[in-house]
């Protein structure tokens, strides 16, 4: 294939960090579709303008979701583009491949697609970038054959996805890796088959640093958390304190709640509990010192997303405290999720995620459909208006 210039695209390779023009570059010497998409690419830049259209569903027999359909405005200049979907790719718990399977999706992806793929898309799937229609169920019987399958796309529950949890992380409160698979394998058909007003994510993160940016990112977010009191080891907290680490100023200053107290005197630290919100501050700070609790669980937050409908949300919390145990086939989760399922397709609009139906209808009504009590995690700011009106069941107790 002819190279031609791309000026434009040749200036994003400039500096310390890698670049996608490169990657692209580098399939483009197998792939005439990645040598055609730098030129369009290279042309949207020059004129300001997006070559990419939408021309229909395009799928696996079966399957409602997992390929998005990608077509070019310009077939006849770019033939190789004419047809450029993506395959989504359900990964493992945590991103943990081997090398084997690595090598496999991506030799499947040579043989039926562009070569280009994006390890991992904010969905959190393997997405592979660009093919023509009559390779999309060629590529996913192999796919199937080694033992991977689709992610979601569309108004389904999208490919749930966690951080490496107690695979690599001793803060971990609970196991995500096992929560992600069992609810990935539990909700089948929720993930294949579109059926919602819009789409629906889970994100399974193991402590409040939120490794998965779950609040921000996910309709529903597992962070893991405790429900008893830090620990502490005060022979660290000494250790800390003579290696010449500020305590006062680094951890009990920056602490929100100020529940954090060191005794100058003694090089101790103490907690009141009552006013711990579990941040995990303290427990970065000082992570020899300091220690979750040990009645370990997960909070469970609803509502984030990006801009849709109505601007971007973060999660509310709607339990604070929940066991997250393999044990019980996470029994409890399930049935909490269920409810919040119904409501939401009971009520929500076309296009409307959960958050943006319970914003729309009251955060009241949906925990009386639900059956969840309100709890004061749930604040998003004090009240200032005097006028409530309690109903009339609540009255009479």
């Amino acid at each position: 294939m002819t190279e031609k210039k791309t000026p434009q695209l040749d200036e994003l390779e400039n500096g310390k960090w890698p670049s996608f023009v490169s990657e692209i570059k580098k399939a483009a010497v197998k792939s005439e579709a990645a040598g055609e998409l730098l030129q369009v690419l290279e042309r949207s830049y020059k004129e300001k303008k997006g070559h990419w259209k939408h021309g229909g569903i395009v799928g696996v027999r079966g399957y409602g979701g997992g390929v998005i359909g990608r077509y070019s405005d310009l077939p006849e200049e770019y033939p190789h583009l004419a047809e450029f979907h993506t395959m989504r790719v359900n990964q493992p718990s945590g991103w943990f491949y081997t090398t084997e399977k690595l090598r496999t999706l991506c030799d499947i992806w040579e043989k039926h697609g562009s070569g280009l793929t994006n390890f991992h898309g904010a969905t959190g799937d393997a997405i592979m970038l660009g093919m023509r229609t009559d390779q999309i169920t060629p590529a996913f019987e192999e796919f199937s054959e080694a033992g991977f399958d689709l992610g979601g796309s569309g108004s389904d529950l999208r490919t749930p996805s966690c951080c490496v949890g107690p695979g690599r992380c001793e803060y971990a409160c609970y196991d995500t890796l096992e929560a992600c698979h069992n609810i990935t394998n539990t909700y089948q058909d929720e993930l294949h088959r579109p059926m919602w007003p819009y789409k629906f994510k889970f994100k399974f993160s193991g402590c409040a640093n939120d490794c998965t940016a779950s609040i921000a990112r996910s309709d529903c977010a597992v962070i893991g958390t405790w429900r008893d009191t830090i620990q502490f080891d005060q022979a660290e907290v000494k250790a800390y304190a003579e290696s010449g680490m500020d305590i006062q100023g680094e951890v009990c200053d920056h602490c929100p709640t100020r529940c954090l107290k060191f005794n100058h005197e003694t090089k101790e630290l103490s907690v009141i509990a009552e006013d711990c919100t579990r941040c995990h501050h303290c427990i970065n700070e000082m992570p020899k010192a300091i220690k979750a609790g040990k009645e370990k669980g997960a909070s469970i937050l609803l509502g984030g997303k990006s801009t849709i409908v109505q601007s971007a949300f973060m999660g509310w919390v709607i339990v604070p405290f929940i066991k997250m145990d393999p044990a019980d086939d996470f029994e409890e989760f399930k049935d909490l999720v269920g409810r919040i399922w119904d409501w939401w397709d009971e009520n929500g609009k076309t296009r409307e995620r959960i958050g943006e139906t319970i914003y729309r209808i009251g955060m009241s009504k949906f925990l009386d459909a639900v059956g969840l009590p309100p709890v004061p995690q749930m604040i998003f700011r004090p009240r200032a208006n005097p006028y409530v009106f309690w109903p009339e069941d609540e009255i009479n107790k």
